[in-house]
């Protein structure tokens, strides 16, 4: 038997078959090759179209298909992985009224903090763990106040892997992660927040039906089986916003285990048993996927927005020519503080960890004589270690104080010498696991349709590739120092 894991990621999609036996990928693809455009009208504005998610997931499955000699009808349950905080309008018939306003969008900052306002910060922390934000709430928020015809037309509204679900199911539900993630969600009252429909002037009937998140959210309608060349009737058993899902392929369920990922975003998140919050928001709790009423399991997940998005960016610039690997080849000829160049990579919208500000992304303190590619891009990726560890600061005055951090060597992480730099100007051990969003999001369907009697058994032959430990961290102090008064002073700017 088989398990179908899809990652629904701003890039690209891809999807996994793991073979149920073993735990692991029998095989992956990818679609498109390209990474999928974000449509940005306004500056700050990231929007990109449900429909052509679906188009792309349904290439990658066919895609999948040729990739061996197994058989799809094997599949014995479905998995997805989502691209978190994004907004999917939906009318009575299932059709998509609007693009899908994504994570990094920033229209609905203002609109948040006057909801942070309204409600009371304390209220708001409390009830929420977070301040309403630039998240799905206000976004759709935005569009009641901007849009009131298609607003009007609204039946359900949705997170992007719930769209998907739809899609092959043709049923819609969510699950109190994902309200969560859209800060929709009471944790004091266990409840739909009262506070934010309220405010907002949200009716409750928008909320699709509450399902737990390992649980069969719908069955694969008979047509789309026949299209793909897959069984109808398979359960989608498994749905979570890529950080949680991250966490969850990594092992890390448990309150002080902690992951990292460096993709299109950075992020640091780290499992709490406490409804933990930041007084300034600047950093999120959300409910964990093991989160229960019993075990109030949460996610306090910090967020970079703009770390693959800049590495893509200086490519596309200063080397387009050239593979990421050549590039972090590169890199790594330059010397560590990258001869005084400094890199703010936030030019991806608006910061949670920095107040919602956006700075825009900096190359500071080029020397047209000295300076070269290798020192541009060395600073780029010291310049993701160093906002990675103004995060972590952040999340270590909340009481999160990793030991150990583990992360997939995939993306930023395929990189040595960021990935070396990440532990030298954190401090913090990393281990590195073959691990996978796709293949995570295969092995909770495994889980949420009881193929697997516990988590324990999916992940019982999960070991790390290799552990890395500091070796320059007094050396990156004082460059990192620098770096943070450079930021403050552009934040006082701002």
């Amino acid at each position: 038997m088989y398990l179908l894991g899809i990652d629904l990621g701003t890039s690209s999609i891809k999807v996994a078959l793991v073979d149920v036996a073993t735990k692991k990928s029998v095989a992956t693809a990818q679609y498109p090759e390209e990474e999928t455009a974000i449509k940005s009208v306004k500056p700050g504005w990231a929007e990109q179209p449900p429909e052509e998610w679906w188009k792309n997931v349904q290439q990658a499955i066919l895609k999948l298909n040729t990739k061996g000699s197994f058989n799809l009808k094997e599949i014995g349950a479905i998995g997805i992985a989502y691209q978190m905080h994004g907004l999917v309008v939906v009318d009575k018939q299932q059709n998509v009224l609007r693009d899908s306003i994504i994570w990094c969008d920033s229209r609905a900052v203002e609109m948040g903090n006057a909801a942070f306002d309204a409600i009371g910060h304390e209220r708001s922390l409390k009830h929420l763990l977070n301040s309403p934000g630039n998240f799905t709430a206000s976004k759709l928020a935005w569009v009641k106040e901007n849009e009131p015809d298609i607003y009007a037309q609204i039946d359900k509204i949705m997170l992007p892997g719930d769209f998907i679900a739809m899609k092959l199911t043709g049923e819609i539900t969510t699950s109190i992660s994902a309200l969560s993630e859209g800060i929709f969600w009471d944790f004091d009252q266990h409840e739909i927040s009262a506070d934010v429909m309220k405010h907002y002037g949200i009716s409750d009937n928008l909320i699709p039906a509450i399902k737990p998140l390992f649980s069969k959210h719908g069955q694969l309608k008979e047509d789309i089986a026949n299209q793909l060349g897959l069984t109808k009737g398979i359960p989608v058993a498994y749905k979570s916003g890529d950080q949680p899902n991250n966490a969850l392929s990594l092992n890390v369920l448990k309150p002080g285990e902690v992951a990292a990922t460096a993709g299109t975003s950075g992020v640091i998140y780290g499992v709490s048993n406490q409804l933990t919050y930041d007084k300034q928001s600047r950093v999120n709790t959300f409910a964990h996927v093991t989160y229960t009423e019993q075990h109030k399991h949460t996610g306090v997940l910090l967020c970079i927005n703009g770390t693959g998005s800049m590495y893509r960016w200086a490519k596309h610039n200063f080397a387009p020519q050239s593979t990421y690997q050549e590039l972090n080849s590169l890199a790594a000829k330059a010397p560590i503080g990258s001869k005084g160049i400094r890199v703010l990579p936030f030019g991806n919208g608006a910061e949670r960890m920095l107040n919602n500000q956006y700075t825009g992304a900096q190359l500071l303190g080029i020397d047209l004589n000295t300076h070269n590619q290798a020192d541009i891009f060395r600073a780029v990726q010291e310049g993701f270690a160093f906002s990675f560890r103004y995060g972590l600061d952040i999340m270590r005055e909340n009481g999160m104080k990793p030991k150990v951090i583990r992360a997939g060597r995939a993306n930023l992480f395929l990189s040595e010498l960021f990935a070396q730099t990440f532990v030298d100007v954190t401090g913090i051990p990393v281990e590195l696991y073959e691990n996978d969003g796709s293949v995570g999001a295969a092995l909770g369907a495994g889980i949420g349709a009881a193929i697997f009697e516990s988590a324990g058994e999916a992940f019982d032959q999960h070991t790390p590739i290799t552990t890395l430990t500091p070796q320059h961290s007094e050396v990156y102090e004082p460059i990192y120092q620098s770096w943070k008064e450079i930021l403050a002073k552009q934040l006082a700017i701002g």
